[in-house]
């Protein structure tokens, strides 16, 4: 048998205590033993001798299968991976001088968004002559801030990069 990974348990000839206190493969305690006989027991069961609290005193060890042991805890880390949800992060563009109906359509956008759980990354571009009228954008980024305080909070306030403005939501 391998050795045990720093984070795995330790089995059979790898516990090195004289005395351990045995958990039988049902649940049950049969209490403190040499740890020759506990393992000459699992072995008659066709188990392993596995120290599940090392700390303990006597070290407290039990009767398992190791290949089935790490198959359930593979099985488990595969459940938790599949069910975790990632946080896309998704983008929004306008412009300053966006139309109402425009507006409300990607505002619409941006509550479905963070709804669904993922982060918003507002951006706004400025052409040619906008620039000149950057307060435009920061009062369109605020009121942007104003209609979705209930549902998110802002992760980075507006700030300028080149010819556009950044602001990124997140759920609350």
């Amino acid at each position: 048998m391998a050795p045990p990974t720093k984070s795995g348990p330790r089995y059979d000839q790898f516990i090195q205590v004289p005395k351990v206190r045995v958990i039988d493969d049902e649940g049950e305690n049969l209490g403190v033993m040499f740890t020759r006989e506990a393992v000459e027991q699992a072995q008659d069961k066709g188990l392993n001798l596995v120290e599940v609290s090392p700390n303990a005193d006597p070290p407290v060890c039990k009767f398992l299968d190791v290949g089935k042991y790490r198959f359930e805890a593979q099985k488990k880390a595969n459940l938790a991976r599949k069910s975790q949800k990632t946080q896309d992060i998704k983008e929004v563009k306008m412009r300053p001088n966006i139309d109402t109906h425009d507006y409300d359509v990607k505002m619409r956008n941006v509550n479905k968004f963070i709804d669904n759980g993922d982060k918003v990354k507002v951006t706004l571009r400025f052409r040619g002559r906008e620039m000149a009228h950057q307060h435009l954008g920061m009062d369109l980024l605020k009121r942007v801030q104003e209609d979705v305080e209930e549902i998110a909070k802002v992760e980075a306030f507006p700030r300028l990069e080149g010819r556009q403005m950044l602001m990124v939501l997140a759920p609350k």
